[in-house]
């Protein structure tokens, strides 16, 4: 276990999602599991998944796999993404055999293994992480490499099961603290700044006068706020925010901020 104890502090001190994956990603690779997937959902409701804004996903398996089987939502017709959505906690793909025997697989979910089985997907690992929100939700999923075994999947998982669960959890930990890159993009870098300051309790006036801008400038940046978030309050823009936390970023995360042209 000692010997991932450098690993989860990079991962810690990692200053961007793409940082945090790639390196929780490269240490599933070197226990046979270079494929990898991870799902995050913000906002979500019962039997209601959230637009793709409040989605994160990311894969070690390229965007066209992104596409086709996450942004689709056909991962949401597998008996593994049942099983993530009903539990916390970790387990290998070992029983799907024997639930598919018993009749315990929907028939669309028996079709969606076949679909995997010809992508090489068989044996795996699935760990649903923690509720800290009612409305958030995510997810990780670890495909063995092609020809790897339900069995040897179950040896690895017995020998390692604390280390992958520890980076897990770090990777995961950290990816909350994170916009994601379509929700970044939201909000230009006035209208972030003009819902801060309301945020802190400053009236349209206060906030005119520290950015240095008319009061009618500060209300359209509220307005078009507003818009961006698809809700009708700043208080309802303000809550989103945080929730997606899209309000006071870290300036040097090497993000690039929407430039509004033509607005002081």
């Amino acid at each position: 276990m000692t010997r991932v104890l450098p690993l989860l502090t990079q991962i810690a001190e990692a200053r961007s999602a793409d940082a945090v994956w790639s390196l929780a990603s490269a240490h599933f690779a070197s226990l046979g599991f270079s494929r990898a997937i991870y799902g995050l959902a913000r906002g979500q409701r019962a039997n209601h998944w959230p637009d793709p804004a409040n989605r994160l996903f990311l894969s070690t398996l390229g965007p066209e796999f992104i596409r086709t089987y996450l942004e689709s939502g056909s991962f949401t017709r597998t008996a593994l993404y049942r099983w993530a959505e009903s539990n916390e906690g970790a387990c290998t793909w070992s029983w799907i055999p024997a639930a598919v025997a018993a009749g315990e697989i929907l028939p669309h979910e028996v079709e969606a293994l076949q679909q995997d089985r010809e992508m090489g997907i068989v044996a795996g690992i699935t760990v649903a992480f923690p509720r800290f929100h009612a409305r958030t939700k995510a997810a990780l999923g670890l495909m063995a490499d092609v020809g790897m075994t339900h069995e040897q999947v179950d040896d690895i998982w017995a020998s390692e099961k604390s280390q992958i669960l520890a980076v897990a959890h770090m990777m995961h930990l950290c990816l909350l603290q994170y916009p994601a890159m379509s929700t970044l993009h939201r909000l230009t870098q006035r209208q972030r700044e003009a819902l801060e300051w309301v945020a802190d309790g400053k009236t349209t006036q206060d906030v005119a006068l520290i950015m240095g801008v008319s009061p009618a400038m500060v209300e359209k940046h509220l307005r078009l706020a507003r818009e961006a978030l698809d809700v009708d309050t700043t208080a309802q823009a303000i809550a989103r925010a945080v929730a997606l936390n899209l309000l006071f970023p870290v300036r040097n995360t090497g993000q690039t901020y929407t430039k509004e042209v033509g607005n002081p």
